[in-house]
């Protein structure tokens, strides 16, 4: 069903990035705990393993928990209590939610900026960017080569980022329609019911990051461009290599050959060495 499939793809994104991240890390473990859980043999390896992955899940969900409580604060809580100082000088509510989007909009520039500027996540930002161009190679229809990827954009409509934009977009029409229908006085009221809108919130998001990746409406196309923009944020140019890796992982969960053949009946597809 349209909006709420949004709400469950939202928590699906989230439960699955974690449990990407946490695989990856896996990778860097201390030596001497990987050699030990290596010379582990029979019921003893099993019983390290099954213990393993008990406490992964653990960690996991823990991970996803604080997650959702630091971006809902982060991003919904703390912009309402900064724009409601308005009220003390006896502004609408409608001007405090504008107040308060504003507030999000620079919080999560200033986020995005300073994380941009870490090593690691510069290499993030490479490999998400590298994501795009795989993406738009093959949209393009142009056949999965490193040559072809590299020349595409890694700017794409349907990124999370974009959702994000659009988040914050809608947030402002949820809100002033809510409490124009609904006035609620009680501060503690009115940060409960914003927490308690998100799941709406996202998932008409998500409706409209599907219309935008699938339309060359004008009027779609603008309302992208802001989202477009912030990816150059979130997204560098990759090198070669990365690309490879990008193309492994499309690879590996989507058939491009198919989906030429059956979009793109006239794009050369080069043989299998």
């Amino acid at each position: 069903l349209p909006i709420i499939r949004g709400v469950f793809n939202f928590i699906d994104s989230l439960v699955v990035g974690t449990k990407c991240l946490m695989y990856s890390a896996t990778f860097f473990e201390e030596e001497e705990d990987y050699r030990k859980r290596k010379e582990l043999q029979g019921e003893e390896k099993k019983k390290e393993e099954a213990k393993k992955e008990k406490e992964d899940k653990v960690l996991m969900t823990l991970t996803v928990c604080f997650s959702v409580v630091f971006s809902v604060a982060l991003f919904m809580v703390l912009p309402y209590l900064l724009a409601s100082l308005l009220h003390r000088i006896g502004a609408t509510e409608t001007l405090v939610t504008i107040a308060e989007a504003a507030v999000r909009i620079l919080l999560f520039l200033l986020y995005m900026f300073l994380i941009s500027k870490m090593e690691d996540i510069q290499r993030v930002f490479m490999y998400h960017g590298a994501e795009h161009k795989c993406i738009n190679c093959v949209e393009h229809g142009l056949p999965l080569t490193v040559e072809n990827v590299m020349k595409s954009s890694r700017f794409h409509k349907r990124c999370g980022t974009s959702f994000l934009f659009f988040v914050i977009i809608v947030s402002i029409i949820f809100f002033i329609g809510f409490f124009a229908v609904v006035p609620v006085k009680t501060m503690w009221l009115r940060v409960v019911i914003r927490i308690l809108l998100v799941p709406a919130i996202a998932g008409v998001s998500y409706e409209f990051i599907r219309l935008a990746g699938n339309s060359d409406n004008l009027a779609v196309a603008f309302l992208s461009k802001p989202g477009l923009a912030l990816q150059k944020l979130t997204t560098k140019e990759p090198t070669p290599d990365m690309t490879e890796v990008a193309i492994a992982a499309v690879e590996a969960v989507f058939d491009w050959k198919e989906y030429l053949r059956e979009n793109f009946p006239d794009t050369v597809i080069p043989e299998e060495p």
